[in-house]
């Protein structure tokens, strides 16, 4: 009766509705059973787009859609459908419905105390579907979710077993659970009937069950285990093995095992990969098992029958198998996941060895294996044969080649036929790699054929597709036509992640010029401060939930502006959050509020679904974590043992906090095996100090791993790393000692070297130990082979020069290998560069392109005089990659040239070349640069930037004269800053450089005072103060202030 009878109020009441979801619950809730019956009739079951009502038309399609992607429109019709839906429909109905519904859901309404209100006196067939349903969704529901759903089910399940004495755990009803049996109790899980657990057991579909139990504990696991052995299954008998699942993974009875035994085991251990944790544990297991499996018979007669136990392998063991042995397990090897880098070398080695000819058939059968397939091996396949391996195996692994692999394949695609029948062949990952040039050359390329191809933006720039959306310039969007622009603006929404500030600053203009009334309310935020003026009262919610559906980041790096948008979101808030609907209409919005919001504003009810938004949050700030973690003790409490299940359940959510929380408990309170899992599941992306340092402790001290330490006098007392503490710890491996380190014992270190290759945190006097232990274990550097070497990792980066010239540095691959470590000083980049010359009998002019591609930033120590050298068809092909490279000024003035023997002069390089080159741009000189045309001054890359001399930087504010536009300007005030904290910060990378430190020193102060701020703050800096003098005297003050 409430709803109006005109087309235009229909839908405006419709668009109300939309943008207040407690209104349209609350109208829902007022419905009638008949009238719930009609809105359910065209809104699940009418394949009706159109329903007409009199003289009004009322578009089902839209609004299905409206409502079911609006923020709050699934909570709203969840909860009515629940509420109402079992009084007004048959159970089978409600069901089908609610099912649609969480389908098309990210079930984060899915609550414990909306799980509270399900009915508990269903039929048993309406029962089973809807925990179906749940069961189905069990990866997408949340840790707390499962756990209220499973008591629910519980509920309802012990109904028929009053007796307390009688096990309500029949097992029927652990089919019914399904994964939910992981929330059992060991007590629950014990007092099972032995006659229940047998009949469990017997039936197949047990089997598949337990194959989905990826969370279940190592504890929960051997009470399962226990009481199948106590059933009358015998765990030695291999039928029973088969039956076990993932149970297998917690398999500890060595008693009278034999090899055959074993070998079983291993082979559904393979399975173990899906657990979530525990992973030391049964590489442990898998260990043990390893030995017996091989007792009394030969690595070469057992290889095939190990299953993925085989990366357990040490590379002496590896290297002691035949090259037919490797050939007659391949169904085996590559079936297995997790081979280090140097496992993979040496066993793609011995299998092309007894092969003798690389071809598809072979490359097919190798799996993983296939990326351990040398650079010259590649390059020296059968053209077509090579063809057919990129769309087959290849496809699959092509990620995790190296550049030079990948160039080798690519170059040797190219040069065998026309450019435009090969590229339909190119896939993902080794498109990216196709060069600006190549495309250039093909006149009649057909574009349509890269619409779901890997781009890099310079070639999206040469290959404008509206699917191709990043390569827009922003004078093309300014000459579009109003309609045009419209028609087609979808296009830009849906792929803003594609876009640059720069382009969705154009956007912005462009839509306010052409149709200011309906610009997305998400434009605004983009726009200079005074625009956000409009937005007040209705118009608040279509704009928060604009912005929440997009990256704040992505759209603004200005620190000010930023501070704008998020006071007028304060504003639309009016400073609160009261409920769930509230967090909903934020969206990623929530990852932006201030400290004080957090703390103060928003409120427990709200704060619970908070925390799964906070979860998916990157960057938030210390002070965010700290006010995250005081709400979490505030909803939780501060206790211990009875409250850690809370914490810890909230710690699921929590990815980015998890550290701070952790400090929660006492400084004393030492891990169990859970809270370790969730550490590891977790992993913070930049975890503090005192995060690693209490992991170390508690590993090292909770330890039960004999540990094997070198048997020299200076380790006697030394309690040296096991393999398992190794595993275990990851990052936190950096807190061992030098002397413990030096004590490692020969097998631990052998098993661990490519693990602790990796381990960011090492000091150079830790890396020195542990390349000392390398050249103990291994011998005389010239003996290294080239998978000793690239195991080696940020070990590497130990070695001096007189080391690097005695290794073999013939192969490619090995050097490729080297140049993907990052912390090279000079002379050991020289010292690299020149042993593969020598070592490969190379020149600089003789060096392909995947040769160049390997070498990476040892490029960057050429000589000056050999560079120009490089041949313009192979430099062509890598430009973009040498683009990426740190090089100093002279080296990259070099590049330039080459560079325009590919590309022509350089003052006539446009935008996709400017884009293309990276910091080879910086080589520029001041004649040059003035001469580009002032529309590819956007597309200067970053780093680029930050490597112009300031003598050739001050040309472009002469270039700024000669172009006003409102985003060009914004996107020099976003580069003077960018070259301020790279100057600020020579170590920081380029391309992820913060706006917000360099801003933040500004303060908040007068136009004045920042005047004379920025003025001091750029003395010294002549290229900045030439662009800042340029903008003041037009009264544009663009550094530091916000566009006009």
């Amino acid at each position: 009766s409430r709803v109006p009878t005109h087309p235009m109020s229909i839908k405006n009441y419709l668009e109300k509705l939309l943008y207040q979801p407690k209104q349209l619950l609350s109208d829902f809730q007022q419905i009638n059973h008949q009238q719930f019956q009609t809105a359910v009739k065209y809104l699940f079951r009418s394949k009706k787009e159109h329903f007409v009502l009199g003289n009004i038309v009322v578009d089902l399609d839209t609004i299905r859609e409206r409502i079911f992607q609006s923020p709050g429109g699934n909570r709203t019709l969840f909860l009515v459908t629940l509420e109402k839906c079992f009084a007004a429909l048959s159970s089978m109905e409600c069901v089908d419905i609610l099912s649609q519904i969480l389908r098309v859901s990210s079930v984060s309404y899915l609550q414990p105390d909306i799980i509270g209100s399900l009915p508990k006196d269903l039929q048993q067939d309406t029962f089973r579907n809807l925990s179906a349903v749940f069961k189905d969704l069990y990866d997408k529901t949340k840790a707390n979710a499962q756990r209220s759903l499973y008591d629910w089910m519980k509920q309802i399940l012990q109904k028929s077993y009053l007796n307390d004495s009688t096990s309500w755990v029949s097992a029927e009803n652990l089919w019914i659970l399904g994964r939910y049996m992981v929330h059992l109790s060991l007590e629950e899980i014990m007092k099972i009937s032995l006659n229940e657990m047998r009949l469990f057991i017997s039936y197949d579909n047990a089997t598949k069950q337990l194959d989905t139990v990826y969370d279940i504990t190592p504890e929960l696991a051997q009470a399962f285990l226990e009481r199948i052995n106590a059933s009358g299954f015998d765990l030695r008998n291999t039928s029973t093995i088969y039956r076990l699942g993932l149970l297998v993974c917690f398999y500890d009875n060595m008693e009278h095992m034999d090899a055959v035994v074993a070998r079983v085991l291993l082979h559904q251990m393979i399975k173990c990969n899906h657990l979530r944790g525990f992973q030391a544990d049964v590489h442990k297991l898998k260990a043990q098992f390893l030995d017996i499996a091989m007792q009394n018979q030969t690595l070469n007669d057992t290889l095939g029958s190990l299953s993925d136990a085989v990366v357990g392998l040490t590379s002496n063991q590896l290297e002691s198998l035949s090259p037919e042995a490797v050939h007659n397990a391949i169904s085996t090897l590559n079936q297995v996941s997790g081979w280090a880098k140097s496992q993979i070398m040496i066993l793609s080695s011995k299998y092309l060895t007894y092969e003798k000819v690389l071809s598809f058939y072979n490359i097919s059968q190798m799996g993983a294996l296939v990326t351990g397939i040398s650079t010259q091996s590649f390059y020296s396949m059968n053209p077509r044969e090579l063809s057919q391996v990129v769309r087959g195996t290849l496809s699959q692994y092509a990620s995790d080649l190296s550049p030079a692999q990948q160039h080798a394949i690519l170059s040797k695609m190219l040069a065998s036929r026309d450019f435009s029948s090969a590229v339909t062949d190119i896939q993902g990952a080794f498109f990216k790699e196709v060069c600006l040039s190549d495309l250039w050359k093909e006149t009649g390329f057909n574009s349509s054929i890269v619409k779901e191809k890997e781009l890099r933006k310079s070639s999206f720039l040469d290959l404008l597709l509206w699917q191709l959306v990043k390569g827009v310039t922003c004078q093309q969007i300014e000459r579009m036509s109003t309609d045009s622009f419209l028609n087609n603006f979808r296009y830009f929404e849906k792929n803003l992640q594609l876009l640059s500030p720069y382009q969705v600053n154009c956007l912005a203009w462009k839509f306010w010029k052409v149709s200011n009334t309906s610009i997305p309310p998400f434009l605004l935020s983009v726009l200079p401060a005074q625009y956000l003026e409009s937005i007040s009262g209705i118009s608040c919610v279509p704009f928060l939930i604009s912005l929440g559906k997009t990256e704040l980041d992505l759209l603004i790096r200005n620190f000010h502006k930023k501070n704008a948008v998020l006071q007028k979101v304060q504003e639309c808030l009016n400073g609160s959050i009261h409920d769930e609907y509230d967090v909903d209409i934020l969206g990623n919005l929530i990852c932006h509020l201030p400290p004080v919001i957090i703390r103060e504003g928003i409120s427990l009810r709200a704060m619970v679904i908070a925390l799964h938004r906070f979860s998916f949050c990157q960057q938030l700030s210390d002070e965010q974590k700290t006010e995250i973690k005081y709400k979490l003790t505030e909803l939780y409490g501060l206790g211990h043992a009875p409250v850690l299940c809370h914490i810890l359940t909230a710690l699921f959510q929590m990815a980015e906090s998890f550290e701070n929380i952790l400090f929660l408990f006492s400084p004393h309170f030492k891990f169990p095996d859970t809270i370790l899992q969730i550490a590891k599941m977790v992993r913070p992306a930049s975890p503090s100090e005192e995060f690693l340092s209490t992991v170390f402790e508690s590993v090292r001290n909770s330890s039960t791993s004999i540990r094997e330490s070198d048997p020299t006098a200076e380790c006697i007392g030394i309690t040296a790393p096991s393999s398992d503490d190794i595993i275990k710890l990851a990052e936190a491996n950096a807190f061992w000692s030098v002397q413990e380190l030096q004590c490692l014992g020969t097998d631990t270190f052998t098993k661990n070297v490519e693990f602790l290759g990796t381990v960011m945190g090492f000091s150079r006097s830790q890396l020195i130990v542990l390349k000392e232990k390398a050249k103990q274990v291994w011998g005389a550097l010239p003996g290294w082979k080239s998978y000793h070497i690239v195991s080696l990792g940020r070990i590497a980066l130990a070695l001096n020069e007189s080391e690097i010239d005695a290794l073999d540095l013939s192969s490619i691959d090995t050097v490729a290998a080297l140049s993907q470590q990052t912390e090279w000083t000079p002379v050991q980049a020289k010292s690299i560069l020149k042993g593969f010359l020598e070592d490969s009998g190379q020149t600089v002019h003789g060096l392909k392109s995947f040769d160049l591609a390997g070498l990476g930033a040892n490029l960057c120590a050429l000589n000056i005089t050999d560079i120009t050298t490089i041949k313009a068809t192979e430099f062509s092909a890598v430009v973009a990659r040498v683009g990426l490279l740190p090089c100093s000024t002279p080296v990259l003035e070099e590049f330039k040239k080459v560079a325009e023997s590919v590309f022509g002069n350089a003052t006539g390089w446009n935008s996709s070349v400017i884009h293309e080159i990276g910091t080879i741009a910086a080589g520029l000189n001041e004649k040059e640069f003035k001469a580009l045309d002032k529309d590819v001054m956007p597309y200067f890359q970053p780093a680029a930037i930050r490597r112009i001399p300031d003598e050739v930087f001050k040309v472009s504010a002469w270039l700024l004269k000669k172009r006003d536009s409102p985003s060009l300007l914004l996107y020099y005030k976003q580069t003077a800053i960018l070259i301020f904290n790279a100057r600020e910060n020579p170590q920081s990378n380029g391309s992820k450089v913060s706006f917000r430190d360099s801003q933040q020193k500004f303060g908040s102060c007068t136009q004045e005072e920042r005047d004379g701020q920025v003025m001091t703050f750029l003395d010294g800096h002549g290229a900045l103060q030439n662009i800042y003098r340029i903008f003041t005297q037009k009264s544009l003050l663009y550094l530091f202030r916000d566009s006009k």
